[in-house]
């Protein structure tokens, strides 16, 4: 599914002009790709659900609830809706809590992504159904102008991702999910990004599910304070569909995932996959940590996150396909003394920063400016180092070690995510750098 860009005004751009343009969003199921032919009622298949979600036996999900479920914190769902009424998200959506100006059609989901988001990151698992990782947490919930929107009344009164993430960041909610994304630059969505950060809210998008074309990462993903988000198998490889590049910042799981393929909410499709559900997953591990840490600032979350990544490669030398590795939400969990660093320094300064311009990220919130500024470029991300004697060594096919995290593999090291490329028996390093455009 796509997102759409701007309203019928922003036609008028000159052409071959990116920004601006009425395009649609390279998904709003950036995530969701897939779905296999089969569907079963959540009342009726709690363990089939359970078995589906076979990220949360890795992740540990059990233990880790034992510290934190992700109480007190709130989490803004930007997508094309969330349905308050299915059975695991029954008073876990803060239906009173959306702005007026963006509130229509917030609990009319019209295709089951947004509600499909909404269970992965706070679904109690109620009735059969999906088990949220952050189950303490609560949604709040945001219907943006995506592409399987129809009729005009809705499209005309249906926010744009602009408008709800610059309502969204006037909110408390502390974390922005944005499982959508679109291949243009559009000043009035970088502009809203830039002032939900200056806001201290930590932001959190898809890189997208165009690995098998032309890779390209979509934005939000792409603007400077977002942390971009890929997808992860089972079998702990990066998926083959999973867009690759300079955005890339953390994986998480992305395939094989329960959700609803369709909005009537009566069937979960099995086989779901694509970046916006690891999207979900790396939201409501933010969620646990920043539960269990709530004086913690976003930076600090971030750097929580960064740092207890796996990888096997140098923490400052994040790789094109995996970023700076695997989330762990536990390993900040289960250390008492894991020091999250300065509350405003960015961890990611040196990819965010724009020439001549200050962080917002630096900047308390309550004192720094409400923020517009146009598109950003910033310095090359230094080239992925290679994997270990342990990992593959193409990047297509990075899987871990399951050395040193009790056996779990998924967990403890994601050995295969390289940054070099094998061409007839030479190595092409591949540089991380911010695009301009």
């Amino acid at each position: 599914m796509r997102a759409v860009t701007g309203r019928s005004a922003e036609k008028n751009s000159a052409p071959g002009v990116r920004v601006g343009r009425r395009a649609r969003v390279v998904s709003a199921t950036v995530g969701l790709l897939t779905a296999a032919g089969v569907v079963f009622a959540p009342s009726a298949s709690a363990l089939d659900v359970r078995q589906d979600q076979w990220y949360l036996g890795p992740m540990q999900a059990e233990q880790m609830w034992k510290a934190s479920t992700g109480k007190g914190v709130k989490v803004a769902v930007i997508d094309s809706g969330v349905n308050p009424h299915t059975d695991s998200l029954k008073g876990q959506v803060l239906v009173d809590e959306v702005p007026e100006s963006v509130a229509y059609g917030a609990t009319d989901d019209y295709t089951g992504h947004g509600t499909s988001m909404a269970e992965l990151i706070a679904g109690t698992g109620a009735g059969g159904g999906v088990r949220g990782l952050a189950p303490g947490a609560k949604i709040v919930p945001y219907r943006v102008y995506l592409e399987d929107l129809t009729g005009e009344e809705k499209e005309r009164k249906t926010a744009l991702s602009a408008e709800a993430i610059k309502a969204a960041a006037d909110t408390d909610a502390k974390i922005l999910s944005m499982s959508f994304g679109s291949e243009f630059i559009n000043p009035a969505v970088e502009a809203a990004i830039t002032y939900a950060a200056s806001k201290g809210k930590l932001l959190i998008a898809s890189v997208g599910n165009n690995g098998e074309g032309d890779a390209h990462i979509g934005y939000p993903a792409a603007y400077p304070y977002v942390i971009g988000v890929t997808s992860l198998d089972r079998n702990n490889k990066i998926s083959k569909f999973s867009s690759r590049g300079q955005y890339v910042d953390l994986v998480a799981p992305g395939e094989d995932i329960p959700g609803y393929c369709r909005p009537d909410f009566t069937a979960y499709c099995r086989g779901l996959m694509g970046t916006s559900a690891s999207t979900a997953i790396v939201s409501a591990s933010a969620a646990l940590i920043w539960s269990a840490h709530p004086d913690w600032t976003a930076n600090q979350v971030t750097r929580a996150l960064i740092d207890t990544a796996s990888r096997k490669w140098p923490k400052d030398d994040p790789t094109q396909y995996a970023g700076y590795g695997t989330v762990r939400p536990r390993k900040v969990l289960e250390d008492p003394e894991y020091d999250a660093g300065p509350a405003y320094s960015d961890p990611l300064a040196e990819w965010n920063r724009s020439e001549g311009e200050p962080l917002v990220t630096e900047i308390p919130p309550s004192s720094a400016p409400a923020s517009s500024s146009g598109p950003a470029s910033s310095p090359p991300r230094a080239a992925g180092g290679e994997a270990d004697g342990d990992g593959p060594t193409a990047a297509p096919a990075q899987n871990a070690s399951s050395a040193g995290d009790g056996g779990n593999g998924l967990w403890t090291a994601l050995g295969a995510a390289v940054a070099a490329i094998v061409l007839v028996g030479g190595t092409v390093a591949v540089r991380r750098s911010r695009r301009t455009a």
